[in-house]
C-alpha cells in the first residue's frame, strides 16, 4: 500500500464512518474480534478495491482514519475472531459484514447460501463453516456527508392531548396517486407531496405514523413465493432509511425533505421502529452484520451459546443489557431525532425492550435509558405493549411518558358494536381514557393509544363486510392471522350489492369512527379507513404490495367520499371541542384535579348502577360531559331496536346535534337543534349533542 494511503489511528469515537471534511475516520465495536478489515468497492458495489485492517482497538472499538475516502464511498467489513458457535461466537471473514451505524445503502441483497455463515446442508449443520464470499449478493454501506438545509423547519410539538395519528405506510399512501410524477409514487417524495399533505390537512388529523423506514430485507421465503416484507418488520440498519422509498439511490435528504414538508403542514411524524430483533434470524440464518462483527455481545444467547433466547419470535433477540447494544439503539433514536427532525417513536414489540431477560420491569435498562436522555424524553414514545416471550402481554405497565397502543379498546369497541353481550362497562372506560389501565403514577389519558384498525389486521371495511379471514394469497392455506377478529359482516360474506347491507355496513363504521372520537385518550387511524380501504378480508397483508394494501386516492363508491366527510367533521369536532381531548381523567365525581366531570345515565336518565353495568343486555346508555358554560351527552344504543331517551337538562340554547350515525352528520358548525325532553335513538346508532351557555 502506497505510503500516502496508510490509514491513521483516528479515534473510537463516533462509531460508524464520519466524515470531518477531510477525511473519514471508521469506528467498529467488536469485544471478541482478533482483527477487522475494511473494505472498499467501486462505485458499482461489484468490485473490492482495498483491503485495510483497521489499525487501532481501544475500549473494544476497531477503529482508523483515511484521509482520501470522500462522501459516497462504498464499503462494508470482514471480521476476523473464533468460530465456535457452541461458545457464542460466529465470526467468518468471508462474509462482508454492513456497519451497525451505516447512515445509507447502495445496492440490495440478493439470497444466495454463500450469505450463511456455516455450510447448508451440512451434517454438522451450523457447526460447519462456509469459506465462501458473501460480498457479491450484499449490499454495501455508503460513506454519508448528513449536511442538510433545514432552513425554518419548526416542530410542529402537538401537545398529546391534541394528537390524532394516522397509521400509513410510505409506498402504500402514494403508489396510487396519479397526480404525483411516477418516480416519486411510493417514495418518500411521494409522501412530501402537496396532494399527500393536502389529503391529511383536510381530513384533519396531527401525526403520521410511519410503518418501518429503516433498512429492511424482504425474506427469503416470501421471495421464492413471489412475496414481499411489504411492512418492514425485518430491520437490518438503524441509522440507513430503506432505500426502496429513495427515488434516487443513496439520495438520504429526500427522508428529510418530507419530514420538513410535513412540519410546514403542522403534521408530526412518527417513525415505527425495531429494536427487539434483526433481520439475521435464528442461528439458521445468514450473517448479513451483527452476527459476524460479535453475536455473543449483539444477542441474547440461551444457555446453548448456539441458541438465542428469543421473545420475538423472530429467531433473536437484541440485548439491549450491554452497554454498546444500548448505545447504538440509544444513538440511533437521536439520530433521527436530532439529524432527521422526527416527532417520535412507536416501538414493535417493546416488552421484549423492557426485559430483563425472562422478566419485564418498568425500570429496565432501555426504559431507564430513555426516560433520562434528555433527547428523547422530549419526543413521543409509543410502545407495542407485548411480546411473544414469557409474561409478554404489559398493557399499561409502561413507564410515565410512554402511551401504549390499547388492544383491549380496540376489541371491546369491536366487540359492543357487533352486539356481544356484557361489553357496556368496558366500553365505558374506554371512552374515558381507560383509567383502570392507565390512571396510576402520573400517567395521562393520552396513555391509551385507542384504535379500532391497525396495519395488522382487518381494515374498517372488511370489519364489517367479513366474518372470518381470506389470506390464501399468502400462501399458507390461510393458517396466518388471529382468527378472532370480533368482526361481523352484517349479513353477507365480502362484497355484496344488497343495500340493506350496504347501509347497515356504513352506519357501523360511523359507529366506531365515533365511539373512537369522543374517547379520551390519543386516536389513531389506518390509512384508508377514510376511504373505505379493503383487503378482501386479509388480516394479516404483511408480504402484499399490491393495490389493495395502498390508498385508493379515487374510491369508486361515493359512499366513501361521504364518509371521508363524515371522518374528517368528526375529528374537527374533537380538535374544537376541550372537553374531548382533557388533559386528566374524568371521573363520575369531581375532584379538583381537572376541569371537567363524566356521568352514566340510563336511558330514563337515571344514574347507571353496579347492577346495570353488570348486567350482560345493558347495550344502551348516556354519556354526560360537562365543565362550565359546556355540556356534551352521547347517546349511545348498540341494540337493535330503537331506545328512548331521556336528556340531561340543556342551556338555554337547548341542545344542538353535532354527530347523527343514521344520517351521517358529523359537523362542528352544526345549527340543528334537537328537542329536549326524550329523545329516540334507533338501534345501532351514536347521537352527540352539545349546549353552551
Amino acid at each position: 500500500m502506497p505510503a500516502a494511503q496508510i490509514p491513521l489511528a483516528g479515534s473510537d469515537t463516533p462509531l460508524g464512518a464520519t466524515w470531518d471534511g477531510s477525511g473519514v475516520n471508521f469506528a467498529l465495536f467488536s469485544a471478541n474480534a482478533t482483527k477487522v478489515e475494511l473494505c472498499l468497492f467501486d462505485p458499482t458495489g461489484r468490485r473490492e478495491t482495498d483491503r485495510i485492517e483497521l489499525p487501532e482497538n481501544t475500549h473494544e472499538v476497531w477503529h482508523g482514519y483515511l484521509p482520501w475516502v470522500r462522501p459516497g464511498q462504498l464499503y462494508g467489513y470482514r471480521v476476523h475472531g473464533p468460530y465456535a458457535p457452541r461458545e457464542g461466537h460466529r465470526f467468518n471473514p468471508n462474509k462482508l459484514v454492513l456497519d451497525p451505524y451505516a447512515l445509507a445503502l447502495s445496492g440490495k441483497l440478493r439470497w444466495h447460501d454463500a450469505l450463511f455463515g456455516y455450510r447448508i446442508g451440512h451434517k454438522n449443520g451450523d457447526l460447519s463453516y462456509d469459506k465462501r464470499d458473501s460480498a457479491f449478493v450484499m449490499p454495501k454501506c455508503v460513506v454519508v456527508d448528513p449536511a442538510h438545509t433545514w432552513g425554518d423547519d419548526v416542530r410542529p410539538r402537538i401537545p398529546w392531548q391534541e394528537t390524532i395519528i394516522y397509521e400509513a405506510h410510505v409506498k402504500g399512501i402514494s403508489a396510487r396517486n396519479q397526480a404525483l410524477p411516477e418516480q416519486v409514487r411510493g417514495k418518500f417524495e411521494g409522501l412530501a407531496h402537496p396532494s399527500t399533505i393536502d389529503h391529511l390537512v383536510k381530513l384533519g388529523v396531527t401525526a403520521v405514523e410511519l410503518l418501518p423506514v429503516q433498512a429492511f430485507v424482504d425474506d427469503s421465503y416470501l421471495i421464492d413465493k413471489g412475496l414481499t416484507n411489504y411492512w418492514g418488520y425485518n430491520t437490518l440498519g438503524f441509522f440507513a432509511p430503506a432505500q426502496r422509498y429513495l427515488a434516487r439511490d443513496g439520495a438520504i435528504n429526500e427522508f428529510k425533505l418530507m419530514v420538513r414538508r410535513l412540519h410546514e403542514a403542522g403534521i408530526e411524524v412518527i417513525m415505527d421502529v425495531v429494536y427487539n430483533h434483526t433481520a439475521e434470524g435464528s442461528e439458521l440464518g445468514p450473517t448479513l452484520s451483527f452476527r459476524g462483527i460479535d453475536n455473543a455481545n449483539y444477542y441474547i444467547l440461551a444457555d446453548d451459546p448456539r441458541h438465542y433466547f428469543d421473545t420475538t419470535g423472530c429467531g433473536n433477540s437484541l440485548d439491549m443489557r450491554h452497554s454498546r447494544v444500548l448505545q447504538m439503539v440509544m444513538d440511533s433514536l437521536r439520530y433521527w431525532v436530532e439529524e432527521c427532525h422526527v416527532d417520535g417513536f412507536r416501538f414493535d414489540l417493546a416488552s421484549t425492550l423492557g426485559r430483563e431477560r425472562e422478566a419485564f420491569g418498568m425500570h429496565g435498562v432501555f426504559l431507564e435509558a430513555t426516560r433520562q436522555d434528555p433527547v428523547l424524553s422530549r419526543v413521543k414514545m409509543i410502545a407495542e405493549p407485548w411480546d411473544m416471550g414469557p409474561d409478554g402481554y404489559q398493557l399499561g405497565s409502561f413507564p410515565p411518558g410512554w402511551a401504549e397502543w390499547n388492544d383491549q379498546y380496540r376489541d371491546t369497541t369491536r366487540a359492543f358494536w357487533r352486539g356481544d353481550a356484557g361489553k357496556a362497562n368496558e366500553l365505558a372506560d374506554g371512552l374515558l381514557g381507560s383509567s383502570r389501565l392507565f390512571d396510576k403514577v402520573g400517567r395521562r389519558p393520552w396513555s391509551s393509544i385507542n384504535f379500532l384498525t391497525a396495519h395488522d389486521g382487518f381494515t374498517l371495511t372488511d370489519l364489517v363486510s367479513y366474518d372470518g379471514k381470506h389470506n390464501d394469497e399468502n400462501g399458507e392455506e390461510n393458517r396466518d392471522g388471529t382468527d378472532n377478529n370480533l368482526s361481523w359482516n352484517c349479513g353477507a360474506e365480502g362484497p355484496t350489492d344488497d343495500p340493506q347491507i350496504l347501509a347497515l355496513r356504513d352506519r357501523q363504521r360511523r359507529n366506531m369512527m365515533t365511539s373512537l372520537m369522543i374517547s379520551q385518550g390519543t386516536p389513531m387511524l389506518l390509512m384508508g379507513d377514510e376511504h373505505g380501504r379493503s383487503q378482501n378480508g386479509n388480516n394479516n397483508s404483511y408480504c402484499q404490495d399490491v393495490e389493495f394494501n395502498w390508498l385508493d386516492w379515487d374510491p369508486d363508491g361515493p359512499g366513501d367520499r361521504d364518509f371521508e366527510a363524515f371522518v374528517s367533521g368528526l375529528i374537527a369536532i374533537r380538535r374544537s371541542r376541550e372537553l374531548l381531548q382533557s388533559d386528566k381523567f374524568y371521573h363520575e365525581e369531581p375532584y379538583g384535579r381537572f376541569p371537567g366531570q363524566a356521568g352514566w345515565l340510563r336511558p330514563d336518565g337515571q344514574p347507571l348502577t353496579p347492577e346495570d353495568w353488570n348486567n350482560p343486555d345493558t347495550r344502551a346508555f348516556c354519556l354526560h360531559l360537562s365543565q362550565p358554560g359546556e355540556q356534551l351527552v352521547a347517546l349511545v344504543n348498540a341494540s337493535q331496536g330503537d331506545v328512548s331517551f331521556s336528556v340531561p337538562k340543556a342551556f338555554a340554547e337547548g341542545w344542538r346535534i353535532l354527530v347523527d350515525t343514521a344520517r351521517g352528520i358529523a359537523s362542528p358548525q352544526s345549527t340543528e337543534r334537537a328537542e329536549g325532553g326524550d329523545i329516540g335513538i334507533e338501534g345501532r346508532m351514536i347521537l352527540v349533542l352539545e349546549s353552551k351557555e
